[in-house]
């Protein structure tokens, strides 16, 4: 392999791993203040994607329009999604509430092939994301490059929030003991609905900038990106938002450096998280960067 495709690689993998890493931190949020596996997470980047198409494509708004609005609407959908589902059960065993979680998956999955149909669209890609940049010998779409400007940004913009804020301290306390929040006048039902609306932008926003760089939709398209998403967030730490762009960044550079280096395995590219995913666990099951956590007996 010459250096020029080995660099041309490099920068595929670097904007794939970013939009795992952005898509992780919407997980890693909601894990870190319930404890709980939101299995709808990958439906909600779906449905960002498909409101930001049909913003441009029924009500005719402007690109930059339909992604404000978009990932508006699917955050406050997020909301909800929090309010029916997992709310009423919170008191519940957790086996409980992850049996909603999977059927708020399968519910939202198949409400979509209802409304949006089973056969794929193409997305208009907007010009400004659509532009090919040459960098040396490397040539990618300006989206490539928007992408881990994103998440950096986000990082930045999320670890700030948490630290710094009256509303990340409030996150800080639930996250450590919710019933303790509670007698600390905390409103605990407030926090966990910023938690899941936050989230929930993130997947929005990771699904629109997915459809830009894979311009095609379906309803099914946020299951396998929001396992591996899952699995990133698990590998770099799962409730832990540093891990989540860890865990994206590593699982974009392997699965794609290693199809690189190892064309014929190609066709065993998503089995490459789950292989990572048992490695890092055997090594370290905490994820990378993941501490013990005390059980509350």
């Amino acid at each position: 392999m010459t250096l020029p495709l080995f660099l041309q690689h490099l920068a595929n993998a670097l904007s794939l791993g970013s939009l795992y890493a952005l898509i992780a931190i919407g997980y890693t949020m909601v894990y870190g203040i319930l404890r709980l596996i939101n299995f709808a997470h990958g439906d909600v980047f779906m449905l960002g994607a498909y409101a930001a198409f049909y913003c441009v494509g029924i009500f005719l708004m402007p690109w930059w329009a339909a992604f404000l609005v978009a990932i508006a609407v699917t955050a406050l959908l997020g909301v909800g999604l929090e309010r029916v589902a997992y709310r009423p059960l919170r008191d519940s065993p957790k086996i409980s509430v992850m049996i909603s979680a999977i059927g708020a998956s399968f519910l939202i999955e198949n409400v979509a092939v209802v409304l949006f149909g089973g056969r794929p669209k193409g997305v208009a890609v907007p010009d400004l994301m659509n532009i090919k940049v040459a960098l040396g010998s490397v040539s990618v779409m300006s989206v490539s490059l928007v992408i881990p400007v994103v998440t950096f940004a986000i990082l930045g913009v999320l670890l700030w929030v948490v630290e710094k804020t009256r509303i990340g301290m409030a996150m800080r306390a639930v996250s450590t003991d919710l019933d303790a929040a509670r007698l600390q006048a905390i409103d605990v039902n407030r926090i966990i609905s910023f938690t899941f609306g936050s989230g929930s932008l993130l997947a929005a926003l990771g699904g629109i900038l997915w459809s830009w760089k894979y311009p095609q939709l379906n309803p099914l398209m946020g299951v396998m990106p929001g396992l591996k998403c899952f699995i990133a967030a698990v590998i770099g730490g799962i409730g832990n938002i540093q891990g989540a762009v860890l865990g994206g960044f590593l699982l974009g550079l392997i699965e794609l450096l290693t199809i690189a280096f190892l064309p014929t395995l190609t066709g065993y590219r998503d089995a490459f998280a789950f292989v990572l995913l048992i490695l890092v666990l055997l090594v370290k099951p905490s994820g990378l960067l993941g501490g013990r956590q005390a059980e509350k007996v």
